[in-house]
């Protein structure tokens, strides 16, 4: 098992994480704002179930295997840069819209909304990267089982992803109107997500195979 020590700063970078903008907090801010607070924490449910899959992943090895397959890697990581970039654009473009802006888009099911919210997650590459590159650096042989130490620090990052998502869920609304209520800060917030994303794209697509 992971000492204290090591729990508390894996803790605090996952903190870091999850705060950091991206598809899954679009994603669920979008469909809050769109269709309800019930709805987002459906997605959440999916998004859960998404960090779920990796977290095993990592902890069994087979994401290990993808770094192994010549060129798998680098087609892999300059598509989520690709990714990033565009987020960004959609973020700053002339006419583009805040995620926290209130948009009315079709409803969907519980089950469709469950899903998405899996794919949105299942299907971001930094999520894979990052679990590849992060968990090792908190695993030491000498605590005991590997693979433990991997489910309980996947665990742990489960529940600060879902507790945080689950705020930004439940608030998304509220956040929406505070900012439809001072243009400034709306698009202080638009270039502060597109600056980030933009920011994350250039770091992945520069990064280096291990």
């Amino acid at each position: 098992m992971p000492d204290a020590t090591t729990l508390a700063a894996f803790a605090l970078v996952a903190l870091g994480m999850v705060l950091t903008p991206g598809p899954n907090m679009i994603y669920l801010v979008s469909r809050s704002i769109s269709q309800g607070r019930r709805a987002g924490l459906i997605s959440l449910g999916g998004i859960a179930l998404g960090f779920a899959v990796y977290v095993l992943c990592a902890a069994l090895g087979v994401t290990a295997l993808l770094f192994a397959v010549p060129y798998a890697y680098d087609a892999l990581r300059l598509a989520g840069a690709a990714y990033l970039i565009w987020l960004a654009w959609q973020a700053v473009r002339p006419g583009g819209r805040s995620p926290f802006r209130v948009q009315r888009l079709p409803a969907d099911p519980p089950v469709r909304l469950f899903v998405m919210g899996f794919l949105t997650n299942l299907l971001n590459p930094k999520i894979a990267m990052l679990y590849l590159a992060l968990l090792p650096q908190f695993i030491h042989p000498e605590n005991g089982s590997v693979l433990a130490q991997a489910l309980v620090l996947g665990a742990t990052q489960i529940t600060i992803s879902v507790a945080v998502n689950a705020l930004i869920a439940l608030g998304a609304g509220s956040l929406a109107r505070f900012l439809a209520a001072r243009p400034t800060w709306l698009v202080v917030q638009r270039w502060l997500m597109g600056t980030v994303l933009a920011g994350l794209a250039v770091r992945m697509a520069l990064e280096t195979r291990r």
